[in-house]
């Protein structure tokens, strides 16, 4: 599957700047085939910060209904299904005719979920569209497919440069890449710690994942281990387990909405663009 997308080149200040030039996703097998992409976004009805948001009205519009459609604007996925647990969430993504896929009530995270998926459709990469990402845009997920040119790469993700504001705030998780964006470490605290003040660069993560399928397969396997419970990042039981991520710098950040205070912020961006 061919995919245009830019390079990352980085300028003098660390800022991100793109060039054309296409890539191909690669596969660890002889053969070059098709590579296969599926969009899953995982949907659960039952937030606990703010309930039923994936149904929230945004500007006119259902919360869901801007993540899909952002989604499917991007060409190198295949498909995009939605996976919930919630009937009635079914029922708006039968309504508008969305591909969605039932899932069990009792599974306890979106990789779960998706996990769920590659039970019923292959794939050779499923991606994690989170539900509540409204901003999302198909160049977030064009970021995230490019590490998989490599055909070692088993996990990605993506990140952006940490605002002044985040760089302290533990809602905002940060990440910590080698220099091939293989990820040392994620955390809430602010890293790296810059000692002597020399101005360190801080980049935050945006919870978007994409899998190989074989990486996904493992995930309900892998045990829970102690910095995945202390940071309560589920990102980390992939690094606890010798599964490598490797997270990809994007321009522009999104909004997680898990909050009145989010929802409003997102609905006045979404109403500015039109």
């Amino acid at each position: 599957m061919y995919i245009k997308l830019p390079p990352i080149i980085y300028c003098d200040d660390g800022a991100v700047a793109a060039q054309p030039s296409p890539i191909i996703l690669d596969s660890p097998h002889s053969e070059k085939r098709r590579t296969r992409v599926l969009g899953v976004i995982p949907a659960r009805l039952a937030s606990a910060r703010l309930p039923r948001k994936v149904l929230r009205q945004i500007a006119g519009r259902p919360m869901l209904a801007w993540v899909y459609e952002a989604a499917k604007a991007c060409p190198q996925l295949d498909s995009v299904l939605v996976a919930t647990d919630s009937e009635e969430v079914a029922e708006l993504c039968r309504k508008h005719g969305w591909a969605v896929q039932l899932t069990s009530t009792e599974l306890p995270s979106g990789t779960d979920r998706i996990h769920a998926i590659a039970q019923q459709i292959d794939a050779d990469i499923y991606v994690n569209i989170q539900g509540d990402e409204p901003l999302l845009t198909a160049v977030h997920i064009d970021a995230l497919l490019r590490p998989f040119a490599r055909s070692h790469v088993e996990v990605s993700t993506i990140k952006v440069r940490c605002t002044a504001a985040d760089i302290a705030n533990p809602n905002a998780v940060k990440v910590v890449t080698a220099a091939d964006g293989c990820a040392l470490y994620f955390s809430r605290a602010t890293i790296p710690f810059d000692r002597d003040g020399t101005g360190a660069v801080y980049w935050k993560h945006i919870g978007l994942y994409a899998y190989r399928k074989d990486a996904l397969q493992r995930f309900p396997t892998l045990p829970h281990r102690t910095l995945e419970m202390t940071e309560r990042l589920e990102q980390l039981r992939f690094l606890e387990n010798g599964i490598d991520l490797y997270a990809e710098p994007v321009d522009h950040d999104t909004i997680g909405v898990d909050t009145e205070d989010d929802l409003k912020q997102v609905e006045q961006i979404l109403l500015a663009r039109r």
